[in-house]
């Protein structure tokens, strides 16, 4: 729970004072361009501010672009366009990552508009798992001429995504868990002290119930141990009303979140393995294709870094509370990069909240949020600067 933290002084008071002061400014991003004219966005945008070797320097890092979305998938307004209501801010990239993008860009803003700048750095990027295509003609067929003569591809591709798990979420992919790293001491009493109440969290994802009854085993899988989601099928026919077709090949999609130390090659072919004896089981005379479209080792970060030091100094500046330390399934891979090629302590700071509804319908992220965010930001440039 948050608590009212002291009162800012010196120089973070007046960044606070700031962000509150034009935080409307900070909502309304005006980006309009005259005559209906286009920006074209480059893939890739790199900007950097202060060059002084004698302070340290912040790399911040976000994603701009977003998930599709369509109003009549059932938005209540245009997925496109910010729109407040009751404290939110409702838009496709709102929480997922769009807000919190520009929460550092206002941060740095900020201190801009202050004349205190530091040395922070920005860059914008994305993935995911596994396709299997299943395939009879290039051509549909009508179910009234061909139903019970064929191999149907559907009946194939329901079949083999059936087999990949069972009702309790367990992987049924043999030697999925093998290279799973065993639960620690230390790990277990994370999870027992970190605050989460099963009602409210149920309530809030509109979930009635979930695989597991206790905070931990919710947290350990959430978290901590690998899991498969099926994402969905093309080729099938998904529109309102009856089309009788027997789809010709459908292609089905799912991911699997890998943990430590599990291996990006070896869950490969444990997938691909897996598969094809499932298919070869039921004699289709079909053809079936595996192949993964990407996949990026897990990683864990180091908790005890001078970042996450600053991190939890800031959050309890401005939230006065003491941050816990969680893990996430999101599928974020330049951060195992970043680690690995430039050799820095990498931090995930979010700013979301559990009913943001990233990816999904009636996407937002609360005006406090983002707000309090970019003072979080802020606060956490200051406490970084304090360190070194």
């Amino acid at each position: 729970m948050f608590s009212s933290p002291a009162p800012p002084s010196g120089l973070l008071e007046a960044v606070f004072q700031y962000i509150d002061q034009h935080q409307d400014e900070f909502v309304q991003v005006d980006v309009s361009f005259p005559d209906g004219q286009n920006l074209q966005i480059p893939p890739v945008i790199l900007a950097e501010l202060g060059n002084d070797p004698k302070k340290p320097t912040v790399c911040f890092y976000g994603h701009l672009d977003v998930q599709p979305a369509n109003k009549e998938d059932g938005w209540l307004s245009d997925p496109y366009t910010l729109t407040e209501a009751d404290g939110k801010l409702y838009g496709r990239g709102a929480t997922d990552n769009k807000g919190p993008v520009l929460a550092w860009v206002n941060a740095v803003g900020t201190f801009g508009a202050l004349e205190q700048v530091g040395s922070p750095r920005c860059l914008g990027e994305r993935v995911t798992g596994v396709v299997m295509r299943v395939k009879c003609r290039d051509q549909d067929f009508h179910s009234g001429t061909f139903g019970g003569i064929l191999h149907e591809p559907m009946a194939d591709l329901v079949a083999l995504l059936g087999s990949l798990v069972d009702s309790s979420g367990h992987i049924l992919i043999p030697g999925i868990y093998d290279n799973v790293a065993p639960l620690t001491e230390e790990e277990k009493r994370m999870y027992e002290v970190i605050d989460l109440d099963l009602s409210e969290y149920r309530n809030s994802t509109q979930v009635e119930k979930f695989l597991f009854d206790t905070k931990e085993g919710i947290l350990l899988h959430l978290w901590r141990y690998p899991s498969l989601s099926i994402h969905g099928i093309e080729g099938a026919f998904d529109e309102p009303g009856t089309k009788t077709v027997i789809p010709g090949r459908v292609i089905g999609k799912f991911s699997i979140r890998l943990v430590p130390h599990m291996n990006v090659s070896v869950v490969e072919r444990q997938v691909k393995q897996h598969l094809e004896e499932t298919f070869s089981r039921r004699n289709s005379s079909n053809h079936m294709a595996v192949s993964m479209v990407l996949g990026m080792h897990p990683w864990v970060a180091d908790i005890n870094d001078k970042q996450y030091v600053a991190a939890k100094r800031a959050m309890q500046t401005v939230f006065g509370t003491e941050p816990d330390m969680i893990r996430d399934g999101s599928t974020i891979p330049v951060a195992r990069l970043f680690q690995d090629i430039i050799q820095k302590s990498v931090m995930m700071l979010p700013l979301g909240a559990v009913d943001d509804g990233e990816h999904s319908q009636n996407e937002k992220i609360n005006r406090w949020n983002y707000i309090e965010g970019s003072k979080l930001f802020a606060a956490f440039f200051i406490e970084m600067a304090k360190l070194h």
